[in-house]
C-alpha cells in the first residue's frame, strides 16, 4: 500500500488506522520502560547484575499469553464493546501501575517491584491479545501488510518513548518525574482509540470459512514439519538474551552516561522503525528466506565477537560501544522480519493463530531464559565470558537451526515463493 493510496483511504478506515497506531504505541510503552530503561537505572543505581538479570522474567505473560487467549474472545464485554471492553480497562489500570512505580524508589522499593510489575505485564499481555484481535477484525486482506508496519513502528516509538525518553528525562529531572511522563503519553496514546467507534470499519466476516478441525497445539505437534518449526525457533535465538540484557549495564560500567544510552537507543529505534523493515524485505525478496537468515545469523555472531572484545578492553572508545549497540539493535529487529515471515508461512490455514502464536512465544522463551541467565553468568564470571559464551552459542545455534530446516517439507513452507512475496 503506497503512501498515497494511503491518504486517499475513507475517513472511517483512516480512523482505525489511527486507532491501530495509538493502540500499539500505547501498549509498547509500558513495556520498554521495563525492558529498555529500567535495567540501565537499576544499574546506575548500584543493583546487582543477578537482580538486573532477573527483569527477563517479566516477559513470561508474553509467552503464555496463548493459553488464555481464547478467553479473551470468548467472553466479549457490553458495556464497551467486545474489544474496549478488555483494552480500555486494562490500560487505565496499566497507566495506573506506572503512576504508582514514579512514587516508588527504584533502589530501596525493589521488594514492591517486582510483583507489581509482573502485574503489569499479564495485563500488558492480555490486553495486547484484546488489541490483535481488534486488528483482525478491522483489517482487510489489502490492509493487512499496513497493519503489520504499525506494529513494527510502535516497537521503534516504544523504545524511543518508554526506553529512551525516560533514560533521558530520568537523567535531568529524575525517576520520579520520567515515569510519570511515560505514564501521561501512554495514556494519550489511547485517545484515538477511544474516539473511534468498535464498529466503524469492522470488516465483515461472515464469508469467512469455518476451520476444518478443533484448533489445538496437539494439532500442531503433530505435523513433521510442524516440530521442525518448532526447533528452529527454540534453538536460533538461544543466545540472543545473553547479550541484549546486559547489553546497557555493560555500556553503564564502561563509562556511558544514561542520557547518552537514551539518546543511542532512540536513534537506533528510529531507524530501524523507519527502513529496517523494508530492507529486511528488500534482502529477503532478493536473497531468499533461507540466505537471509543465514545472514543475519552470521552478522549477529560477529557484533556479539565485539561486544566480547570490547568487554577485555580496558579502555574502549564511546564510538565503538555505541556502534556495537546500534549493530545490534539493528540486526535483531531485521532478523525479526525473516523469522515472522518463516512462521507465518509454516502455520497451518486450519489454525494459523495457534500455529504462528506457539512458535512466537516459544522463540521469545529461549530470549526470556538467556536473559534471567545473563546476570549470573556476568556477575559470576565475568562480561567476558557472558560474550563469549553468547558468540558460540549464535555459530552454534545458527548451523543448528538452518539444519531443523531441511526436514520442512518444501510443498508446506515453499521459502523461496515466500522470499519472492516478502
Amino acid at each position: 500500500m503506497s503512501v498515497m493510496k494511503g491518504l486517499n483511504l475513507p475517513k472511517p478506515v483512516r480512523g482505525v488506522q489511527l486507532a491501530l497506531i495509538g493502540l500499539y504505541i500505547a501498549q509498547a510503552i509500558p513495556v520498554y520502560l521495563f525492558g529498555a530503561a529500567l535495567p540501565a537505572i537499576f544499574r546506575e543505581r548500584g543493583l546487582d547484575l543477578a537482580t538486573i538479570g532477573s527483569l527477563g522474567v517479566l516477559m513470561l505473560p508474553w509467552i503464555i499469553k496463548f493459553l488464555w487467549a481464547p478467553w479473551v474472545d470468548r467472553f466479549q464485554p457490553k458495556f464497551l464493546g467486545p474489544r474496549k471492553g478488555w483494552i480500555v480497562p486494562l490500560h487505565l489500570c496499566v497507566v495506573g501501575l506506572v503512576v504508582i512505580f514514579a512514587f516508588l524508589d527504584p533502589a530501596k522499593d525493589i521488594h514492591l517491584f517486582f510483583p507489581l510489575a509482573m502485574t503489569l505485564a499479564l495485563m500488558s499481555a492480555t490486553q495486547d491479545i484484546a488489541t490483535d484481535g481488534y486488528a483482525v477484525e478491522h483489517l482487510t486482506a489489502v490492509q493487512l501488510a499496513f497493519g503489520n508496519a504499525i506494529q513494527g513502528g510502535s516497537i521503534a516509538a516504544g523504545v524511543l518513548i518508554g526506553g529512551a525518553s525516560t533514560l533521558f528525562f530520568y537523567d535531568y529531572f529524575g525517576w520520579t518525574v520520567a515515569v510519570l511522563i511515560a505514564a501521561g503519553l501512554a495514556f494519550l496514546s489511547l485517545v484515538p482509540f477511544l474516539c473511534v467507534a468498535e464498529t466503524v470499519g469492522r470488516v465483515d466476516q461472515s464469508t469467512d470459512q469455518p476451520v476444518p478441525s478443533r484448533p489445538s497445539l496437539l494439532n500442531f505437534l503433530k505435523r513433521k514439519e510442524a516440530r521442525s518449526l518448532l526447533y528452529f525457533a527454540l534453538i536460533f535465538r538461544c543466545s540472543e538474551g545473553l547479550v541484549k540484557a546486559m547489553e546497557q549495564p555493560f555500556m553503564v560500567d564502561k563509562g556511558l552516561s544514561l542520557s547518552a544510552l537514551g539518546l543511542l537507543s532512540g536513534g537506533a529505534a528510529a531507524t530501524v522503525g523507519l527502513g529496517g523493515a523494508a530492507i529486511a524485505a528488500l534482502l529477503i525478496a532478493n536473497t531468499g528466506l533461507k540466505r537471509f537468515l543465514w545472514g543475519i545469523g552470521l552478522s549477529r555472531t560477529v557484533c556479539f565477537v565485539g561486544f566480547f572484545v570490547a568487554a577485555f578492553l580496558v579502555s574502549v572508545s564511546p564510538w565503538f560501544l555505541v556502534g556495537l549497540s546500534f549493530l545490534n539493535t539493528v540486526i535483531r529487529y531485521m532478523e525479526l522480519v525473516g523469522l515472522y515471515s518463516l512462521f507465518m508461512k509454516g502455520s497451518s490455514k486450519g489454525q494459523a493463530a495457534t500455529d504462528f502464536t506457539f512458535l512466537a512465544c516459544a522463540n521469545l522463551f529461549v530470549y526470556m531464559l538467556g536473559s534471567m541467565l545473563s546476570g549470573v553468568i556476568a556477575r559470576s564470571y565475568g562480561y567476558e565470558v557472558l560474550f563469549g559464551l553468547a558468540s558460540v552459542l549464535s555459530l552454534i545455534g545458527i548451523v543448528w537451526a538452518m539444519q531443523q530446516l531441511r526436514s520442512v517439507q518444501s510443498s508446506v513452507l515453499q521459502l523461496q515463493s515466500a522470499a519472492e512475496n516478502a
